[in-house]
């Protein structure tokens, strides 16, 4: 037993130390090995930063090496550009014809000396155009318009019997504004919409009433003009005068076929103002006579309205069939003189199978019988359809196509068709012609969908704008479409654009009217001019067809007169 219990001590023992043995060696080769590395990183570590190499001190250092040369000044360059009709950023885009002499007045005014050096920074050189401070002009051009009261060239016409001195006639060089046109005396921010359609500040118009003699449409109340909703000439109400154009023709429908109108010489514009409540977009026009100014009135009521001259010695600034019912009361204009070139104009612009509404005098008084059998002879011949006439008003229908005009007596040899090689939608600054428009073969701009599908379904003459793409139109459209809604949403959501009772909006660059389409979709409660210009293709055929209003403007023109004579 004693010796059994000997035995397994011993090996006891011997396990233990052979264990002992094993991890003092382990920890001996570790210990060597740690140190080794240690100093050979070390060694490493000071050659790298020491200046004094560790070699053979006998052997001279390489030379240092010279530091990089300083990059060239370079100017800093804004990239600018516009977004194109794919919503994206480009800087490539047509400016147009330009004034050198501007150009090299403005470059003559660049500070082109360099900023000093910083130490360790490149030189800079930064170009910076200094513009002053811009006076005002006299109280006494409140209402000025620099292309619509040019005296000069509106003294070369002895005769506004045609509206030629109406036109826009845009200052020469030399001639141009050069203060800002100050806001009147005791402006104020404008009264909302929709109760702005029936009082305005006295302080924010002209004072017309006592020039127009206008006390059955307005009155004075306080600070204020209010509007009594007159009708016309001989009805009390605007309302009641609606309802009866609606009960004489019912194929009108108000906010369903009809839904773009053309009011002339609209006064306050009570006719458009009266037909936004039936979902009916007015253009109210106006030519600005000598000491008034019947738009300013509707546009502070929130009404849309614009400075035109009817007719006159250019085509207006609407494409080819444009508004479905062209309205007429008090108008003072006098169709059928000048082989009937007004009227003509008039049907240039009206739509295929839309309507002429005249209220006057000459409907239905004896005494002015004359006026009447002329206007009946003219609107035979350019075959209009008398649709009905009931007391002082007349309504007369356009032919949907060409067959009436192709048909004619040969007898009727004015007006004439206009040449096959005109074409209606050039409208920029080309001369009225006293010819009968023809429509399009196709039926395009005449089959038209009702209020409100006409908003978003693509018109067929989309297809006849001069742009690169053909059969992806319908696609850039929808694109366009949803561009501008996600736009107007990020408006909603970020400005709470919906709540600054926003009323009178344009659009100085409307493509496809898509930013009015929007503002439409999401209930914004204003409108909008769409403006197209005319250095780029002209979509405006496509916006009327849309149900929108706009005009064909150039920008360019615009800023000659009126921006670039404040540059020093």
């Amino acid at each position: 037993m004693k010796s059994m219990f000997t035995s397994s001590s011993s090996t006891f023992v011997k396990i233990t130390a052979f264990s002992l043995l094993s991890f003092s060696l382990f920890f001996l080769f570790k210990h060597f090995s740690l140190s080794s590395t240690t100093t050979t990183a070390q060694s490493h570590h000071l050659s790298f930063f020491n200046s004094t190499p560790t070699t053979n001190p006998s052997i001279p250092p390489p030379p240092r090496p010279s530091p990089p040369p300083p990059p060239p000044a370079s100017a800093v360059l804004e990239r600018t550009g516009i977004v194109n009709e794919m919503g994206v950023m480009t800087d490539e885009f047509t400016v147009g014809e330009f004034d050198e002499e501007l150009i090299k007045s403005v470059v003559a005014n660049v500070n082109g000396s360099s900023n000093e050096k910083d130490k360790g920074e490149s030189d800079v050189i930064r170009k910076v155009v200094k513009f002053e401070k811009f006076r005002f002009c006299d109280e006494s051009m409140g209402n000025y318009i620099p292309c619509l009261e040019n005296v000069d060239s509106v003294s070369r016409f002895n005769s506004s019997e045609k509206g030629g001195n109406y036109e826009r006639r845009c200052p020469e060089n030399g001639n141009k504004l050069d203060c800002l046109v100050p806001r009147p005396k005791g402006y104020k921010i404008h009264i909302p919409w929709p109760k702005s359609r029936d009082e305005v500040w006295f302080d924010n118009v002209p004072r017309l009433v006592e020039e127009k003699g206008d006390g059955d449409w307005i009155s004075r109340k306080d600070d204020k003009f209010i509007f009594r909703g007159n009708g016309p000439q001989f009805i009390p109400s605007t309302d009641r005068y609606l309802d009866q154009i609606s009960k004489m023709v019912p194929e009108i429908a108000f906010g369903q076929h009809t839904r773009v109108v053309l009011d002339i010489d609209s006064g306050v514009a009570n006719f458009g103002a009266y037909l936004i409540d039936r979902n009916v977009t007015t253009l109210s026009i106006s030519p600005k006579y000598v000491g008034e100014n019947q738009i300013q009135f509707a546009l502070e009521r929130g009404v849309p309205a614009m400075l035109a001259s009817f007719g006159g010695t250019h085509r207006l600034p609407f494409s080819s069939q444009a508004f479905d019912l062209i309205h007429c009361s008090r108008c003072r204009i006098n169709w059928t003189n000048h082989d009937g070139i007004l009227l003509l104009e008039a049907n240039r612009i009206l739509r295929g199978g839309g309507y002429f509404v005249w209220e006057s005098k000459a409907v239905n008084e004896g005494e002015l019988i004359e006026q009447w059998r002329e206007m009946e002879d003219l609107t035979s011949k350019i075959c209009w359809d008398l649709v009905n006439k009931e007391g002082y008003l007349a309504i007369w229908q356009k032919p949907l196509n060409n067959s009436c005009y192709l048909n004619r007596d040969r007898d009727v040899i004015k007006p004439s068709l206009c040449d096959t090689t005109d074409n209606p939608d050039e409208i920029w600054n080309v001369n009225a012609k006293a010819c009968i428009t023809r429509l399009p073969e196709n039926g395009y701009g005449a089959n038209i969908t009702n209020w409100p599908a006409r908003l978003h379904s693509p018109p067929e003459r989309l297809f006849t704008i001069k742009m690169d793409a053909f059969n992806s139109r319908r696609e850039l459209y929808k694109a366009d479409s949803k561009y501008w809604n996600d736009i107007v949403s990020g408006y909603i959501g970020a400005f709470h654009m919906n709540e600054l009772n926003l009323r009178n909006i344009m659009d100085m660059k409307a493509g496809y009217g898509g930013f009015a389409a929007a503002l439409l979709d999401f209930e914004v409660n204003s409108w909008v001019m769409n403006v197209v210009p005319v250095s780029g293709s002209n979509t405006l055929p496509v916006i009327f067809d849309r149900g929108l209003i706009g005009v064909i403007h150039d920008w360019y023109e615009f800023l000659l007169a009126i921006f670039f004579c404040f540059v020093p």
